[in-house]
């Protein structure tokens, strides 16, 4: 039986805002998740609440003591989410804004060596770590991806771990194939070559997929976008490690040395990312009879990745009597057909048909999915395939199969 049945299925669905129509287009299914999840209901009534509220942190009065308490809070659940006791949480503007941060402190403190990353990252941690090494005099490596199966693995980092390896930048999973990264493997590797090394991960496209336990992949820094894991946009979220949190890093002059944001932050993006949690440890309760709440959310993250793989396969092998895509003569699979690294996501190409042209007759037919071009931001993926563009059709655990089979029969006709 599966964990998450047709009637929690409901329950989860009518949670979320604008699950079935969009308020422009009309019905619509939403397989456009890996640029923007859904929002929780529970998200908008937060941000409403706090955007109204004109007080400040830091101040003597009760409502200042009031938001002061929701950020407390709210690192509370950040840690339940992610599983440490140490470090701390912060937000910031934007994730990439956040891993330019991170990559840019790391960088400058580490008195040269290399930064070591892989061809598989997005641009936010690649072009961050490309800059600061070259500021900071350092050698900047990239590993390169297997293209087979659309990811990396500890066996092509390995070759380049060095002793004077200083900061290593990983992708948990990319958004563009859409496949897994090992990374408590990839960082034990580095660990047993360069104790002391940096390790900064990019988890934005992870985040909504699956369990983040940041005390078994001992890595010091962690990155993501709440707009992507159901809360919303305007700011990102990141853990670093005491070893990370302590190394110099813009602050203002005679500050808390271990401060990490920039100026007075908005209450309402720590109380909408505890609505997050919240929604997990529901959801953890529904799916399993645990009474710890890490438990409960690590069962709610073992939910949704078995929810997503049984999404996945239906898209990819068919569903009733729909074929999937793999049973399309002209549909290409990137990163292959039965990859067990791919993570609610799948990027596609149609013989004779433009992956722009897809993406328009699948919109026109109330299926929203993602062109992905080869330019800055995936053609370090698309480029060494041949590829100017693919198809990007993302799902999260709150869509159906019978949003899947909507999706196959109008991919039947295109590419029939």
């Amino acid at each position: 039986m599966p964990l998450i049945s047709d009637d929690l299925l409901t329950q989860i669905r009518d949670r979320f805002a604008h699950v079935e129509t969009c308020p422009f287009q009309g019905e619509r299914v939403f397989f456009e998740n890996a640029g923007g999840a859904l929002t929780l209901k529970s998200v908008v009534e937060t941000s409403a609440v706090y955007a109204a509220i004109p007080d400040n942190q830091g101040r003597d009065n009760p409502a200042s003591h009031a938001l002061v308490d929701v950020i407390a809070r709210a690192r509370a659940d950040m840690a339940d989410l992610m599983n440490i006791d140490e470090g701390q949480f912060f937000v910031g503007e934007s994730g990439t804004e956040l891993l330019f941060r991170l990559i840019s402190a790391a960088c400058l403190s580490a008195g040269g060596g290399r930064v070591l990353g892989s061809t598989l990252e997005h641009p936010a941690s690649r072009s961050a770590a490309a800059r600061w090494a070259g500021i900071a005099g350092m050698d900047h490596v990239l590993v390169a991806h297997d293209d087979a199966t659309g990811t990396v693995g500890v066996e092509h980092y390995a070759p380049q771990i060095t002793p004077d390896t200083r900061v290593v930048t990983i992708l948990h999973t990319s958004p563009v194939t859409g496949m897994g990264v090992d990374v408590a493997a990839i960082a034990a590797a580095i660990r047993a070559v360069s104790p002391g090394c940096l390790i900064i991960v990019d988890g934005i496209q992870h985040a909504a997929h699956g369990r983040i336990d940041l005390a078994e992949l001992d890595v010091d820094g962690y990155v993501i976008s709440p707009y992507k894991m159901f809360s919303r946009h305007g700011y990102g979220l990141a853990w670093v490690s005491p070893r990370l949190e302590s190394v110099p890093h813009n602050n203002l002059l005679n500050g808390p040395e271990k401060n990490w944001e920039m100026g007075t932050r908005d209450t309402g993006s720590y109380a909408t990312f505890s609505d997050v949690v919240g929604y997990l440890d529901w959801l953890g309760g529904e799916v399993s009879g645990e009474s710890d709440r890490r438990a409960r959310i690590r069962a709610a993250g073992a939910a949704i990745h078995d929810h997503e793989a049984r999404l996945t396969e239906a898209m990819i092998h068919g569903t009733g009597n729909l074929p999937g895509l793999a049973q399309m003569e002209k549909v290409g699979l990137i990163g292959g057909v039965d990859n067990p690294a791919r993570e609610g996501l799948v990027s596609l190409t149609v013989d004779g048909v433009a992956a722009a042209d897809v993406v328009a007759r699948l919109n026109a037919e109330g299926v929203r999915t993602h062109l992905r071009k080869a330019d800055h931001y995936s053609g370090n993926v698309l480029d060494p395939l041949g590829l100017d563009g693919c198809v990007r059709v993302s799902m999260c655990h709150y869509n159906s199969l019978a949003e899947v089979a909507r999706f196959l029969s109008v991919m039947q006709d295109i590419a029939g």
